[in-house]
């Protein structure tokens, strides 16, 4: 099973392409697998060091269970075992979980990204026996905890990591996005937790934590993976100078989405539809519509998305003149 430490590089987060109609109230038979299938093999191809599906960039909440399975068969399969692979596997309740948790292990999934139950707000002893649980339930599976506090509402605070860590052995990464309290996470959790950065924080964790700064997570990766890796092979050559102008980089092709990212209740509500307009507009990956009924979204939100992709697939453009 994977450790905190065999978690390295960059980890491409991808969307789950969708067939035209899939916005359809009742749309059955919605994955494109095709593309995939296609999408995965680019990436990889192109050099991320692992792969996280199925979380809110996922649509994991909005796939039936035939196009979940459908999805999760196609990318093991696609992916075998190249590169390590998450399957999110959220849901409602524990039972379903368990379901999912089963099906991803014996179709060959290296790890699980895990949120808690959807419905009823946890408190820290139910989040820590959750976990507890599905680190008992599947102990060849690793966990990759998706502290997402709004999905889940629930704060993960402190005294939940001291107490998991030590609950669930196969909970070994975090799929983090800000760097509060890193240091203190990392001593409770006696670094047997990978706290993963967004590819946007990934220096602000590497001057907090440089020896345990690894790995990073970027749904950016779907629009073309160039940036996010430029930024991850600063870090490991410890190249200053680099590791700034590549954040630097990402900062300006970000910056049209960044009054949505700084509000997160604004976020929370267009999550999915930023991602997909924005990697559809860079041209890497055909993510296709958004499913029901997330595919509402106003048109200033439409056009930062596209705008952000844009401005991504001409920093991936000039990365690639660079690399020549």
């Amino acid at each position: 099973m994977l450790t905190a430490q065999d978690i390295n590089g960059l980890y491409a987060i991808i969307p789950t392409p969708a067939k035209a109609g899939a916005e359809r109230f009742g749309a059955t038979d919605t994955v494109d697998v095709e593309e995939a299938t296609r999408l995965i093999d680019a990436l990889i191809r192109d050099g991320v060091s692992g792969l996280i599906v199925l979380g809110t960039t996922g649509e994991c909440a909005t796939l039936s269970a035939a196009d979940y399975r459908a999805f999760v068969g196609a990318v093991i399969e696609t992916v075998g075992r190249r590169v390590p692979t998450f399957v999110g596997t959220s849901a409602l309740g524990a039972h379903e979980v368990a379901v999912r948790m089963r099906m991803v292990g014996d179709m060959g999934a290296d790890g699980t990204l895990l949120g808690l139950p959807m419905w009823q707000p946890c408190t820290t002893e139910m989040a820590v026996e959750f976990y507890r649980g599905a680190s008992e339930f599947a102990p060849d599976l690793a966990i990759m905890a998706y502290p997402n506090a709004r999905a889940f509402r629930y704060s993960f605070p402190l005294e939940f990591w001291a107490a998991v860590a030590e609950a669930a052995p196969t909970l070994v990464a975090c799929k983090s996005s800000r760097p509060a309290d890193l240091e203190r996470l990392i001593e409770m959790t006696g670094r047997r937790v990978n706290f993963m950065p967004i590819d946007m924080q990934v220096q602000h964790f590497h001057a907090i934590a440089p020896d345990t700064t690894t790995a990073c997570w970027a749904t950016a990766a779907a629009m073309g993976p160039a940036p996010s890796l430029a930024i991850m092979d600063a870090v490991a050559r410890r190249d200053g100078a680099a590791m700034t102008t590549a954040a630097a980089d990402i900062a300006w092709a970000n910056e049209p989405i960044m009054p949505l990212l700084q509000d997160p209740e604004v976020f929370a509500r267009y999550n999915i539809q930023v991602e997909k307009f924005r990697i559809e507009a860079a041209g890497y990956c055909r993510p296709g519509p958004v499913r029901a009924p997330y595919h509402v979204v106003p048109r200033d939100i439409v056009e930062a998305s596209r705008e952000c992709g844009r401005r991504w697939a001409q920093l991936c453009q000039k990365l690639q003149v660079a690399a020549v």
